[in-house]
């Protein structure tokens, strides 16, 4: 299962000042097994990193575990600014929740919506993402990796732009009937840069949530 990235909307003043280069690809309308964001085993009702806040791990976080053949592996070093750590940890635990919502087959579910804000597209791109799994039958198996985080914190301390890399030539669909693991050869489809807008505000401090979404596929520079 390869991604279908969806278009990316113009951002607001506020968020296109952070945004790197646009990368938002068109919607690909074509019926082809497409892999989509990984999670990690286990339990991820907390945010990824020990380093982060105390407030951060005081919300009533969702909890999400996953089946022993999912995994999401991220290559990256905790940021030492506090702020910049819980914008990295929360987009990440976005991706998480929209794998989360693919093998709860939810498309409502409650994990993404937590982690996203629906005043942009990511929260409308996190439930396109699963109601297509749902719609063809499909969850998801094996290794998906992330690298090259970084995040630019805005002036105002409220709004970060998280970049990433996303391998996913080891990572597939599988039908939920069959059990039938959907491989695919090798190619620079496997490959995408993430661009996440997070926010924050005071009325959930430590919580980070995700603005605005632009997914480039065929990421060739995050081929290792």
């Amino acid at each position: 299962m390869k991604r279908r990235p969806l278009p990316v909307a113009a951002a607001l003043a506020a968020t296109a000042a952070l945004l790197l280069t646009a990368c938002g690809s068109g919607d690909d309308s074509s019926k082809d097994n497409d892999k989509i964001a990984g999670a990690d085993t286990g339990d991820a009702g907390k945010s990824a990193s020990p380093s982060a806040s105390a407030e951060a791990d005081a919300l009533d976080r969702p909890k999400m575990t996953f089946p022993s053949d999912f995994k999401m592996v991220f290559d990256r070093t905790e940021p030492s600014e506090s702020k910049e750590a819980a914008a990295l940890n929360d987009a990440e635990n976005f991706v998480r929740a929209i794998n989360y919502g693919i093998l709860q087959q939810d498309a409502e579910d409650a994990a993404y919506k937590f982690y996203s804000d629906p005043r942009g597209n990511a929260q409308a791109y996190a439930k396109k993402q699963i109601q297509q799994y749902i719609d063809g039958g499909w969850t998801v198996t094996g290794t998906q990796r992330y690298s090259g985080a970084k995040v630019d914190l805005a002036s105002d301390g409220n709004r970060a732009s998280v970049s990433f890399c996303d391998d996913d030539s080891k990572f597939y669909g599988k039908e939920i009937k069959s059990k039938k693991v959907l491989k695919t050869k090798p190619s620079n489809k496997d490959y995408y840069f993430f661009e996440i807008v997070m926010t924050t505000s005071n009325e959930a401090k430590g919580l980070w949530t995700a603005e605005t979404i632009e997914v480039q596929k065929e990421a060739t520079q995050c081929k290792a």
